[in-house]
């Protein structure tokens, strides 16, 4: 094991949206900053390839739960907002108050500075405009999505959101990371952290395996980003955590059907959809790559629709999980409980009700999968199972800022309530340290 004598003022370990946020917050300030990321740093291409070796990698990013449904993530920089929709959900403001936690002024902020809207109409591909007008058309609150997309630099009929915007148009936490080298941080890629340090209690520092070696890197102050999964592992190593840490995953189904008169397939998913917070239940268009829906549709047998996927309407049907299941050191497995399966029937009737007035035929779901680990850490949870509302931990100097952190599940995607998270939590310990 060797020890880097170099000191920081604060180690981020994820380069996720939570992570990279507060990252930059500190880079900005003037702090000296190590950010550390267990996946590769290369430029994004865009391609099947790529995405695979960010968000199919057993054990890392991917996870096969024992009723066989797959849980995902992204081991990349910029963690799985690399390779997620771009859909801007606002956070959920209750939720947070009720420990105290205002997110309206980083929100604010943000939405100030980062892409944030509707597309515009010449960037809603045909099949997903097919999808709208039939939701609407039996009385359902369909609308534009607010997407994290720069308009200008989106093309029209691409299908690489989901492998990986390689044009620049799709706003990634990778951005805020660059901004923070900028700023004087140092990003140190294929870093898979092991364990936090400490000393009489407190954060010391890291234990992190790079390039097949095994080093310890000191700074005061520790923030863990490492996503739902990886930051309860690391907590649990360092001896701060429970073995086994329950959470929620929003799980998802897609719902298709042919239609013969629409000729699509290479779209920006999830453009509009529609959010039932009482029933916990979330729609969206969902036109995904061939690879993708092929694998979808093989995946249940339904090998008769593999070359269906330009006329193939295909509805995201997410859900409002309950905290359950169990992360534990090399793996995490959760399964759908009889409430989870009633909130997935229901939407997906309500998909098929949508597919039928589009004049749909060969409908079919696919498998669930889940994509939003989270509430592994969450706030207002027992001292050694969660944070409090600074985010930190029952050790002092160490936070988390990442979905692990969110107290509940609420079935909408978390990149911006992580972001909000961040900020704030930049600006605590920045004004923190300023104090001492």
């Amino acid at each position: 094991m060797t020890s880097s004598p170099t000191c920081f003022d604060a180690i981020v370990v994820g380069t996720g949206p939570g992570g990279a946020s507060v990252a930059r917050e500190l880079a900005r300030a003037g702090r000296r900053v190590l950010i550390l990321e267990q996946g590769g740093a290369a430029p994004l291409t865009g391609t099947l390839g790529q995405m695979a070796t960010m968000a199919a990698v057993p054990g890392r990013a991917a996870f096969i739960h024992r009723d066989a449904s797959l849980l995902v993530g992204g081991a990349t920089l910029g963690g799985s907002s690399a390779v997620n929709f771009a859909t801007a959900a606002p956070p959920p403001r209750a939720l947070f108050k009720a420990f105290g936690i205002d997110l309206d002024p980083a929100l604010a902020a943000l939405r100030a500075e980062l892409p944030m809207a509707p597309l515009p109409d010449n960037l809603v591909g045909p099949l997903a405009t097919r999808i709208g007008q039939a939701a609407r058309a039996i009385g359902l609150d369909w609308r534009k999505l607010d997407k994290m997309i720069r308009p200008a630099l989106c093309r029209s009929g691409c299908w690489r959101c989901a492998y990986g915007c390689p044009f620049g148009a799709k706003w990634s936490a990778r951005e805020f990371v660059d901004e923070a080298v900028r700023h004087g941080a140092q990003l140190q890629a294929n870093s898979r952290v092991t364990r936090v340090l400490l000393q009489d209690g407190r954060a010391a520092g890291v234990e992190v395996m790079h390039q097949r070696r095994l080093q310890t890197v000191q700074a005061p102050l520790v923030v863990l980003a490492g996503g739902g999964v990886g930051s309860p592992r690391i907590l649990h190593a360092s001896k701060l955590a429970p073995r086994h840490a329950p959470f929620f995953s929003d799980p998802v189904v897609a719902v298709m059907g042919t239609v013969d008169d629409v000729d699509g397939g290479a779209e920006v998913p999830m453009a509009a959809g529609m959010h039932d917070a009482q029933a916990g239940i979330a729609l969206a268009d969902l036109t995904l790559p061939r690879p993708m829906y092929q694998a979808f549709a093989a995946q249940v047998g339904r090998v008769d629709r593999l070359l269906a996927h330009r006329r193939t309407l295909s509805i995201m049907v997410k859900i409002r999980d309950g905290i359950g299941g169990r992360i534990g050191p090399r793996w995490a497995d959760k399964r759908l409980t009889d409430a989870d399966r009633g909130r997935l029937q229901q939407g997906e009737q309500m998909a098929r009700a949508i597919l039928a007035q589009a004049g749909a035929h060969h409908v079919f779901r696919s498998w669930h999968f889940a994509a939003h680990p989270g509430g592994s850490v969450p706030i207002g949870a027992n001292a050694g199972a969660g944070v409090d509302a600074d985010l930190q931990t029952s050790a002092p100097g160490l936070f988390v800022c990442d979905a692990s952190v969110i107290p509940g599940p609420w079935g909408l995607p978390p990149t911006l309530t992580l972001l909000c998270l961040g900020k704030r939590l930049g600006q605590h310990l920045n004004n923190a340290v300023a104090v001492r």
